[in-house]
């Protein structure tokens, strides 16, 4: 198929890619006295009184605003905010279609770094999250640390934090198929952009000790005088040998090399000159600095990419949605770096140890587990951290109506990863209470042998009660003489 004729085919008939719906019926005068005028001045009033209202009474805090100047569109560059929308259009579909999280797009006519967080902080009270998207670097940088000093809602700049997080879960499992420690291992990081930076920083926050950044005119190093203010900051904290010369020089003896620079500029003679059982992840994309299996000829063991026609495909996709959706359900302030850890570890954990391999270090972006997954473990980094301010799963769908459809599903082996905490099983109680009234009333509780396994299983790991659903379950298997858990619980540790 070409998928660029097929893309503009299909792009003309869509006309976009996101829609508006609303849940409220408009079909009587009654419904527009509740959802117009005069109804909704009672709203108005109480978020007047208390503007943090505003997350009870309208969509916002499941609303994300996706922010371009459209200076670092995919592999396109400088095209222009316009030209960059169905980049971003795209990226609020999959905000639904992943986590059912409503995203719009706002592409800024502006590459003055004052100008793009001045606008962004006029609309943000519109907004429970900003993530940005596709602003080059340095500029990236800035507009990302003065929204997060104005405002109180996540600001997260995916292509800086979002491949980060992806490649550092990818890493966590390279690292144990290779039997390496992630404080032992020597790295090299060619790029030294939003993406090359971010994922220097996670890795180091991880454990990762020797790590030496790469621009194209060399590795970074105290007193080079061509590195511009981020890249001088990132050259005192790494290259602890401090490493002058070329990529061709530093990558000699490396144990892991990550890419996210330019196509084509890394040979097999490099790889080869690397340490035994080397981990590559050339990221730069379409076209990657060396193709997966040029570097395993050379000597790679574990190989990735961002490309979804080979193994190991490190992409964003898999962490963006759950990462929003974990920090909307607590309404946290932010995204930190212990949230994005606890995302790293989750999305690394779903694949069992038992079936880790060279071609099997991370999940598909279409594995059901994901976004559960990353969401549990964010808001629980964000109670931690305190910077959580809401219950979770306050507008979590996927836990809150998904995950009963899942267990009930005719003919499926249930397997549902979700977070062994305290707040989850209230939340999981009060939406099976609804569901299986009736059975409990009737003491029908054959039907209901999926989801009170659910129930017991997480309160024996935990010691929490769940009223009669567990009691009564707990009486049935005991009548059975055992059952198999079919879910899998996260450890906080």
């Amino acid at each position: 198929m070409d998928y660029n004729e097929k893309a503009l085919e299909m792009h003309e008939k869509w006309r976009g890619k996101i829609r508006i719906e609303t849940p409220c019926p408009l079909e009587s005068r009654d419904d527009l006295s509740v959802a117009y005028t005069p109804g909704v001045a009672a709203p108005c009033l109480e978020i007047q009184r208390d503007p943090e209202k505003s997350f009870a009474y309208t969509r916002r805090g499941n609303l994300v605003a996706v922010v371009t100047d459209g200076t670092a569109v995919l592999g396109l560059g400088d095209i222009g905010p316009e030209a960059g929308m169905p980049v971003m259009e795209g990226k609020c579909a999959l905000f639904k279609a992943f986590a059912d999280v409503d995203a719009f797009p706002l592409c800024v006519r502006s590459k003055d770094v004052d100008e793009i967080v001045h606008a962004v902080e006029l609309i943000a009270g519109s907004f429970g999250g900003i993530n940005l998207e596709d602003i080059a670097a340095p500029r990236c940088f800035e507009v990302e640390r003065k929204l997060k000093e104005r405002l109180d809602i996540p600001v997260f700049h995916d292509d800086q934090h979002g491949t980060a997080v992806v490649t550092v879960a990818a890493m966590i499992n390279a690292l144990k198929v290779v039997h390496k420690e992630i404080g032992e291992v020597s790295a090299v990081v060619n790029g030294a952009g939003a993406a090359g930076t971010a994922c220097t920083r996670l890795l180091m926050a991880l454990g990762l000790k020797n790590v030496v950044v790469c621009d194209k005119q060399g590795a970074l190093c105290p007193g080079e005088e061509w590195m511009t203010p981020a890249q001088a900051e990132l050259a005192e904290i790494t290259n602890p040998e401090r490493k002058r010369g070329t990529l061709a020089d530093v990558i000699k003896g490396a144990d892991v090399f990550m890419g996210f620079s330019a196509p084509g500029c890394v040979t097999k003679e490099m790889v080869g000159s690397m340490a035994g059982d080397a981990i590559v992840f050339a990221c730069a994309n379409p076209t990657p600095e060396i193709f997966p299996d040029e570097a395993k000829s050379a000597g790679a063991r574990v190989v990735g990419s961002g490309r979804s026609d080979c193994v190991n495909q490190i992409n964003n996709v898999l962490c963006f949605p759950g990462i929003f959706r974990g920090a909307l359900d607590v309404r946290a302030r932010e995204i930190n770096e212990e949230m994005k850890l606890a995302a790293a570890r989750a999305l690394a954990g779903i694949i069992p140890e038992g079936e880790l391999s060279e071609e099997n270090i991370i999940p598909s972006a279409f594995n059901k587990e994901v976004v559960p997954a990353i969401a549990a473990a964010v808001a629980e980094a964000a109670r931690e951290t305190g910077v959580a301010r809401g219950q979770a799963m306050q507008y979590n769908k996927l836990v809150r109506d998904k995950i009963p459809e899942i267990i009930l599903a005719q003919g499926e082996k249930p397997v549902t990863r979700v977070l062994e905490d305290a707040e989850y099983l209230a939340c999981l109680e009060q939406k099976l209470r609804e569901e299986t009234a009736e059975y409990l009333e009737s003491g029908k509780l054959d039907e209901l042998a999926d989801i009170m396994e659910v129930v017991y299983a997480l309160c024996e790991a935990r010691g929490y009660s769940c009223g009669e659903l567990a009691a009564a379950y707990e009486r049935k298997h005991q009548a059975r003489g055992g059952f198999q858990k079919r879910i899998f619980l996260i450890s906080k540790t």
